[in-house]
């Protein structure tokens, strides 16, 4: 399933991984999502996305933190 989002000027990959996934070194899924879209530092406004929804991770007690 995919989500659709719009940019606004300026708007970052990293910001929308972190919007959508709560961690900005997530990117990578959206920009495959959106071949194309070039990859730049910033996006211009406008431009519609598909966002792509990632199964969570479960969290539990044996897990290190950093993966909670």
């Amino acid at each position: 399933m995919l989500l659709t989002h719009i940019t606004t000027e300026g708007e970052r990959w990293d910001q929308l991984a972190w919007q959508y996934y709560g961690d900005a070194h997530r990117y990578l899924p959206i920009v495959q999502a959106n071949p194309h879209v070039p990859i730049t530092a910033a996006l211009p406004a406008g431009l519609i996305l598909a966002i792509p929804l990632l199964e969570q991770v479960a969290v539990t007690e044996d897990l290190p933190p950093w993966m909670r």
